[in-house]
């Protein structure tokens, strides 16, 4: 009897948060202090390191997720899922003071949103469960990372898996103020325009600003900058090679966690040893398909189902 080749499963390791998304699809979003009528109701498992980590695992890694849940309902049904995607829940912690995250998203006609996070017990994830994890750390081929759990913590992470050679991605959302020491332990950085602005001080709004963007970022101590601009591509910096990668075009339902594919996409097609423009334009066609349906993890697409 023939034996089986052995196809390698890059190891991944998501660092992050586990939230409950709570979403209203409407006509459009209210303005402060209106009410809109006529929205659709949804509950659906997210945070971003969940949906970075799901990502990931359906595209074709073998994923460890660490985070922390509340001792509730949201955090048994999220480790329940997890378990289903067959990623690694060894790691992600019980907090018994604190409730699971929830994420309040309001979805426009458009596909555009706006999301208010309570953190929960994502926000108690510390430093002492990272050594918990560390031998996870040393196996990984790639540690992605978000910035909805404790600064402190993800910096903290980031110096332990330089130190051990491993690839840093960090997705720095939300926008935060980050130090040239955070940065200078990042392999790539993966903001939004938001997130490129708030890091660079540059608006934005075009190819041209764009480079100038990424190039500020880079003098911060990163060689590989990728700034998601959803339905114009992503701009990306590559060492000192800059270049624009358009988007596939396509209809969009739903904008929600298409972030999020795009960052576990990317991370999953890079741990493979495929260049940064390669691993971009796969990440670009896999959050394509994501925005055309509704929902974060359940839009996320299946390796199978992404074409080039």
């Amino acid at each position: 009897m023939e034996r089986e080749s052995f196809i390698y499963k890059p190891k991944i390791v998501v660092i992050g948060s586990c939230n409950t998304d709570m979403v209203v699809k409407a006509g459009r979003l209210p303005v402060p202090g209106e009410t809109v009528l006529g929205g659709t109701f949804y509950m659906n498992p997210g945070g971003k390191g969940a949906n970075q980590a799901i990502a990931a695992a359906r595209l074709g890694a073998e994923v460890t997720l660490i985070s922390k849940i509340g001792y509730d309902l949201f955090g048994l049904q999220a480790l329940e899922i997890y378990r289903s995607e067959k990623i690694n829940t060894e790691f992600i912690f019980t907090d018994q003071k604190s409730p699971s995250g929830v994420a309040l998203i309001s979805v426009d006609s458009y596909g555009e949103n706006s999301i208010i996070v309570a953190p929960g017990a994502s926000r108690s994830l510390s430093t002492e469960d990272i050594d918990k994890a560390k031998s996870k750390l040393e196996e990984a081929d790639i540690i992605l990372m978000q910035l909805e759990v404790p600064i402190d913590t993800v910096e903290y992470a980031a110096t332990i898996a330089k130190s051990y050679g491993k690839k840093v991605i960090l997705n720095p959302a939300p926008a935060s103020v980050l130090s040239n020491s955070f940065l200078s332990c990042v392999h790539t950085i993966l903001p939004n325009r938001i997130e490129a602005e708030m890091l660079s001080g540059i608006k934005v709004v075009d190819e041209e600003s764009a480079w100038r963007a990424a190039k500020a970022i880079g003098e911060k101590g990163i060689e590989n900058v990728v700034i998601t601009l959803g339905k114009d591509g992503a701009y990306v910096k590559e060492k000192e090679e800059y270049s624009m990668i358009p988007a596939k075009e396509v209809e969009t339902i739903d904008t929600t966690g298409a972030g999020d594919v795009f960052c576990g996409a990317f991370s999953v097609y890079l741990s493979e040893n495929h260049t940064l423009t390669e691993s971009v334009e796969f990440a670009n066609a896999a959050a394509a398909l994501a925005v055309t349906r509704m929902g974060a993890q359940s839009a996320i697409p299946y390796k199978r189902e992404i074409t080039l």
